[in-house]
């Protein structure tokens, strides 16, 4: 079987201002390691698929920036989103790409740009299980992670019976619950609900076309033009929404890879090195009787001193001080700051 990598990398990331910009995105920042998140996404599944059987989706904008950071990806493999329409049709024209290229049996592993792995090796084992899975059994795959904690800020998958070692189906996906419920899907063996989905292409426009009128008339009607298919998907969907929660076809397995999802500053305290303190800190900073913050100095020096719980970001001439509670919603501060403090990134 051929096995092809998607790998999502749109967006503006704005839960990471004042050092994401619509030019410099979530994705493109040294956030976990000294190279940009998508960079380190791009190496660690290159085992899986080589460069020209990888296909990035972003936004039309991000394509300069894209293609200098990943000169290895030939350039029509960089898919320009002409507005944003939903995961399920952004996977659509990837899948339906494929399928032009290689025929409707190659397999598609896709992942987002913007996650951190603690275990590479770990985490290609999962999805080559996955691929296999899908392969096998003709349906679409998600990776469920085993979560570390009762996380309210993901959706959790609940696995059904048994279909194969280790590969069940999927008795229902659970939107982002509060922390008791969490706390409970977790004592009750739920996964977390990572966005990683493995699939013969053919069996994903399958099912597109059975169950996702959002999108699946606008793939008909412009095979050939990527700008006319997006203009025609009237309504924005996900794939979690169009085509898994509504298919029969949908299996999970399990993965435990130390997988974390990038989404707020105070998520970089799980995944960057810290110190004795717990502090995790990049740039010229220095904690003193300080412990468990976030720094974040791209600019000038950050000096902590009897304070714990901290985000700290000075980038672009702004200082931004909050809790690592609060960082989740700097999309609430943004709303009530001057625009000339807003945009000044």
């Amino acid at each position: 079987m051929s096995r092809w990598v998607v790998v999502l990398a749109g967006g503006v990331g704005s839960r990471f201002w004042p050092l994401s910009t619509p030019e410099r995105p979530k994705q493109l920042l040294p956030l976990v390691s000294a190279h940009p998140l998508l960079r380190d996404t791009l190496d660690r599944v290159r085992p899986l698929a080589p460069a020209d059987r990888t296909l990035i989706l972003t936004n039309a904008s991000l394509v300069p920036a894209i293609a200098a950071l990943a000169p290895e990806i030939p350039a029509d493999h960089l898919i320009a989103e002409p507005k944003p329409a939903g995961t399920a049709a952004a996977l659509a024209w990837a899948a339906h790409r494929i399928a032009q290229m290689d025929g409707p049996g190659a397999t598609m592993i896709s992942v987002h740009a913007d996650w951190a792995v603690a275990d590479p090796d770990g985490f290609r084992a999962a999805l080559t299980r996955a691929a296999d899975a899908a392969e096998r059994h003709e349906s679409l795959v998600t990776v469920g992670v085993v979560p570390s904690r009762p996380d309210p800020g993901f959706g959790y998958i609940q696995p059904a019976d048994e279909v194969a070692s280790g590969v069940r189906r999927v008795a229902r996906f659970v939107e982002k619950p509060d922390v008791a419920r969490a706390r409970t899907m977790c004592d009750e063996g739920y996964l977390w609900n990572s966005g990683i989905f493995v699939w013969r292409v053919g069996d994903y426009l399958d099912e597109l076309r059975a169950h996702t009128p959002e999108v699946a008339p606008a793939l008909a009607a412009h095979p050939h033009d990527l700008a006319a298919f997006f203009g025609a998907v009237a309504n924005a969907i996900s794939v979690d929404v169009g085509v898994m929660e509504r298919s029969r076809r949908v299996l999970v397995l399990p993965g435990d890879f130390g997988w974390d999802d990038i989404g707020v500053w105070g998520a970089l305290r799980r995944v960057r090195p810290r110190d004795a303190q717990g502090n995790a800190m990049s740039g010229d900073a220095y904690a003193v009787e300080s412990a468990d913050n976030v720094v974040h100095a791209e600019a000038g020096t950050v000096v902590l001193y009897g304070v714990r719980d901290l985000v700290v970001v000075t980038a672009h001439g702004l200082t931004v001080v909050t809790t690592v509670e609060k960082s989740h919603a700097l999309k609430e501060l943004l709303a009530h700051l001057p625009a000339a403090v807003r945009d000044r990134a």
